[in-house]
């Protein structure tokens, strides 16, 4: 039989960020140290794949603290809590492991230096996103106000004209929140940014990758999950910069194959809590359907390594 074909066009770097690697390493040694069952509040990384296998290895996945048994280990997820959380947890004495990316704990850190010098915060992210909620719970309410788009900046009502600074969650579109600063800088001009950019590395790496395969491709697929920003921002990369055919799928049983009719050059990439099986997952598939060419675009390297909680390593 003989197979149409099909160029694969991988976009690197792709997959896993060092904070996501440090994150589920977290609860993997929690496992070791503890045994299990390891409580996790919330997923630990927005992918199904990453949550199914550490539940095969015995954590367990809660909504809320009181979910978990007086005592017992709990992670804190990637996409960092509100102080109030470990405050109870240690209030129920349980064992409590920050898996919080370092790079979310910095714009924590940010929003804290900003409220101690007198300044409000205006927080660009996603309302609902576990990351903004955790943002936002490091201050007292009303200390931040939530702006999600380009609009909402310019509807932005602060009647008290106070000292304004500007945090961003690490996940946006970097074209998108570009926009929205730039709206910002204009309507107050003396508002305070960040010393480094919040919109972390692999986010941006991610997206420039995207960007530069994108007008080369026929169609593209994103592999990443629904609930994970960075995933979905690269949908939206992708048709921007060129290939209108873009999709998100958890894995190859998501990929409707009448989606690649005609397709010769064909995107492939992953958000940052998409582990490269995954990938390899659908480039197998592809392989038993066309004649597939697999080529690799790079457009930098990463050698970011985040260490682990003392906890764990002592």
């Amino acid at each position: 039989m003989t197979y149409p074909p099909l160029t694969l066009l991988l976009a690197a770097p792709r997959g896993f960020c060092a904070g996501v690697e440090r994150a589920v390493q977290i609860v993997e040694r929690a496992l070791e140290r503890y045994d299990r069952p390891v409580y996790v509040r919330h997923e630990i990384v927005h992918n199904r794949f990453v949550v199914e296998s550490l539940e095969a290895k015995g954590a367990i996945f809660v909504d809320e603290l009181d979910e978990v048994p007086a005592g017992a280990p709990v992670v804190f997820s990637a996409h960092g809590v509100p102080k109030s959380v470990p405050v109870d947890a240690n209030k129920r004495n349980l064992i409590s492991l920050d898996a919080t990316c370092p790079l979310v704990s910095k714009v924590h850190r940010e929003a804290e230096r900003h409220f101690g010098a007198g300044r409000h915060i205006i927080l660009i992210g996603h309302a609902g996103h576990p990351e903004v909620i955790g943002t936002m719970g490091q201050l007292p309410a009303g200390a931040v106000t939530l702006v999600q788009s380009a609009g909402d900046a310019e509807e932005l009502n602060l009647p008290e004209a106070p000292s304004l600074a500007y945090i961003t969650q690490t996940t946006l579109a970097v074209d998108e929140a570009a926009e929205i600063i730039a709206v910002l800088q204009r309507r107050f001009p003396q508002i305070r940014g960040p010393r480094r950019e919040d919109i972390c590395y692999a986010t941006t790496n991610r997206q420039q990758a995207v960007k530069a395969i994108a007008p080369d491709c026929d169609a593209m697929l994103i592999v990443g999950a629904p609930n994970s920003s960075n995933s979905m921002r690269l949908v939206e990369v992708a048709k921007m910069s060129g290939c209108d055919k873009a999709w998100l799928v958890r894995r190859a049983a998501d990929i409707e194959w009448g989606w690649l009719d005609g397709v010769r050059r064909l995107g492939l990439t992953a958000g940052a809590s998409a582990p490269e099986v995954l990938v390899q997952e659908v480039i197998a598939a592809c392989r038993e359907r066309f004649a597939v060419t697999v080529e690799e675009l790079a457009v930098t390297e990463e050698s970011v390594h985040f260490k682990l909680p003392r906890a764990l390593t002592a």
